[in-house]
């Protein structure tokens, strides 16, 4: 049985591009010597890799649909991964521009706590990605239509994105905090690694959160 429609070839395109389009600030930040290299040639290349990908997970899906549906929400979750992180190196890059801040720049908040600039970026980046995730979830990954009033099903995604959250900025923080001055690495590019770690350490409860609890 066909499983890949008009629709996730179109979803697949959109989403090839907007992967392309995050991937750029990200690359920047790693390596702006491969980001002068590569810019042109970025977004062309997700959106052909990424339908090119959906139509593999097509033809081994016939056999077994929990396959296909983890390959659209592996897309997803690669689009949001880069959501997250093309936001996280946009606040670094933007910031830094403007008011000269690293990302391990200690960010006072009231007179009582002060936190990392680091910290502040990545919860920006895991909220707006979260609710980029909503959408794409909602109307592609699980399709789940008008079976539930959008209220109702918008505040359970974010119930389970918080534990979601939790794991995601938590271990990003760990790990920038035990990283920062380890290596050769600047803390801009260890904020990278920190958030990546966050994002693999969140990703299996959103799929099984998502798929369980919100979208069943």
């Amino acid at each position: 049985m066909k499983l890949l429609s008009r629709k996730d070839f179109l979803y697949g395109i959109s989403a090839g591009f907007f992967i392309g389009l995050l991937f750029l600030p990200i690359l920047r930040t790693a390596s702006p010597h491969l980001y002068g290299l590569l810019f042109p040639f970025v977004v062309p290349f997700f959106l052909v890799a990424t339908p090119s990908g959906l139509l593999a997970a097509d033809i081994i899906g016939r056999k077994a649909p929990i396959i296909w549906q983890m390959a659209k929400f592996g897309v997803i979750g690669v689009l949001n991964s880069f959501f997250d992180l093309g936001i996280l190196s946009g606040l670094t890059i933007l910031f830094h521009a403007l008011f000269l801040a690293d990302a391990t720049t200690t960010v006072s908040i009231g007179s009582m706590m002060a936190v990392s600039a680091y910290s502040l970026y990545k919860t920006t980046s895991f909220v707006a990605a979260n609710v980029n995730s909503y959408f794409w979830n909602r109307h592609w990954t699980f399709d789940t239509g008008p079976k539930k009033k959008n209220r109702s099903e918008f505040l359970q995604f974010f119930a389970v994105s918080i534990v979601g959250l939790i794991l995601n900025v938590s271990a990003s923080s760990a790990v920038f905090r035990i990283g920062t001055g380890a290596s050769g690495l600047t803390g801009d590019q260890w904020g990278l690694v920190a958030g990546l770690a966050g994002i693999f350490a969140g990703l299996a409860w959103n799929f099984v959160g998502y798929k369980f609890i919100v979208f069943k």
